[in-house]
């Protein structure tokens, strides 16, 4: 095992970056960053059957829009290449004569009928379906008739078959399985690819991986490979097992739930950070009451003992609160950069975005980008900006617009603003209000809710004054004397 920390984050193109690889491959970022150590990405796509065609450039611009940045692999090299199993495949069989010259391994000839009436046959006397060796002691003679009949073999790991085998998790403390339970199974198929614990443990070996820190659906898998590990004469990496990732019904996560990769998260409108924050504390409780915490700050405080053992509950809204968190924190130049790909796909904002685009829409953006909670949420909240439309919110004409003297009130105000400079601000927009207000003997929600309603559309938003001032002139008084003529005919 090495003595520098080195941990893997090994992938199976058979999906996209869904949330519980992104959680392990976060954990496993932050414990080699917190160390000092190294992360490997390793792409695991033996099983070309099941390879999604995009998947790994999804996994590897997911991983990347996070922020988390990889040591050795895929687009950075390294010296334990090839990163990609399927260029692997010398290294295993290599492995598998190994474990054929030591005695640990030898070749099955037992046709995939034969092993389902053997699993029938256990399934029927009620024991667990397990290989009964029957091809442990085959002579050179049987083998050369089974060859001649055309079988092509399997390779097997020749296990004990009593005692147990023991592994302390990091996370989890002693974990013991018997291993009888275990039977002799397959390393390499008889088309010449590795199973996959094999396959594990011969590139985690040769990568020199001091710990696994995977998800606990592998904890089943971790006798199998110590057993591997033993019989090529190789000391085990330390493992840590991370908990499950649950739905609110603490069932199984599924696509029913919501978004699942991390490229749903980022098309939904959620920003690297908060989803990346977000993902530590599924599992993960560092010293310490706040929620929020910067990449540098997880780094600083991540610890394996603080992961918990028990499964984490997923939560679209404590994930929605934590990205409005950032939302409103992050430079606001950047706010307007990631926001312009909604707007664009909205069609508010041309295909290709001018500096006039970028200096309204940082505006109305510092304005308002305490209201919203994701990116996507932005373009239905600031149409009015862009759009004129002509309905209004129909709880807000019942409560403002039909009030007596409304229409007066709106055409006044439309009056007030016309001889206002060309230039009018928000400050002196709210100049002219209050003045009206004042002379008028009213309170100020009598006008400035119905303004609000005429102006865009809704009963809430940004500042009445800062809407004004972003409308402009012109058109805040087309707008005031649009909603006066239609409370005429209400």
């Amino acid at each position: 095992m090495a003595d520098q920390v080195r941990v893997r984050f090994a992938p199976s193109p058979t999906g996209y970056l869904h949330i519980g690889g992104a959680r392990t491959a976060l954990f496993n970022w932050l414990f080699a960053r917190h160390e000092g150590g190294k992360l490997i990405l390793r792409i695991e796509d033996t099983d070309a059957d099941r390879t999604i065609e995009d998947s790994i450039e999804q996994i590897l611009d997911g991983m990347t829009w996070l922020g988390m940045d990889w040591d050795e692999g895929p687009k950075v090299g390294g010296e334990y290449g090839p990163y990609y199993q399927s260029q692997r495949r010398h290294l295993y069989h290599k492995a598998a004569e190994r474990l054929i010259q030591s005695g640990r391994g030898y070749w099955c000839y037992c046709t995939p009928d034969e092993l389902k009436q053997s699993r029938e046959e256990a399934m029927r006397r009620g024991v667990a379906p397990m290989y009964d060796g029957k091809c442990r002691r085959l002579s050179e003679e049987d083998q050369d008739r089974l060859k001649a009949e055309g079988r092509k073999p399997a390779l097997r790991l020749l296990t004990p078959d009593t005692g147990s085998t023991l592994f302390d998790d990091v996370i989890r403390g002693n974990i013991e399985f018997d291993n009888a339970h275990v039977g002799d199974f397959v390393v390499m198929k008889s088309d010449g690819y590795p199973t996959y614990n094999f396959a594990c443990v011969v590139d985690d070996a040769s990568m020199q991986i001091s710990h696994v820190i995977r998800a606990d659906e592998h904890i089943s898998n971790t006798p199998k490979q110590i057993m591997i590990y033993e019989s090529l004469g190789i000391s085990p990496p330390k493992f840590a097992h991370v908990p499950m990732i649950l739905a609110p019904d603490r069932s199984k996560l599924s696509k029913r739930h919501g978004a699942m990769s991390v490229q749903e998260f980022r098309e939904l409108g959620y920003l690297p950070e908060a989803l990346l924050n977000y993902l530590a504390f599924l599992g993960w409780t560092p010293s310490g009451e706040s929620e929020v915490l910067s990449q540098d700050q997880m780094i600083a405080q991540f610890e394996l003992k603080q992961v918990s053992k028990n499964a984490s509950i997923y939560d679209i809204q404590k994930l929605s609160w934590m990205n409005g968190h950032y939302m409103r924190s992050i430079d606001i130049n950047r706010l307007v950069s990631v926001t312009v790909p909604f707007m664009q796909r909205h069609g508010l904002i041309g295909s290709t975005a001018t500096e006039q685009d970028m200096k309204y829409l940082k505006a109305i953006l510092e304005s308002m980008r305490d209201r919203v909670k994701t990116l996507a949420e932005i373009p239905e909240a600031i149409e009015y900006f862009y759009r004129d439309f002509d309905t209004y919110d129909e709880k807000g004409v019942k409560k403002q617009f039909t009030k007596p003297g409304v229409a007066e009130l709106l055409n006044e105000a439309a009056t007030r603003l016309e001889f206002a400079p060309p230039d009018l601000d928000a400050t002196k927009a709210e100049e002219i209000y209050r003045a009206l207000i004042a002379e008028r003997g009213i309170s100020s929600g009598q006008l400035i809710h119905p303004t609000r309603l005429a102006l865009t559309g809704r009963t809430i938003g940004p500042g009445l004054f800062d809407v004004i001032a972003l409308l402009g002139r012109e058109l805040s008084v087309k707008r005031l004397r649009q909603a006066a003529a239609s409370v005429c005919n209400l």
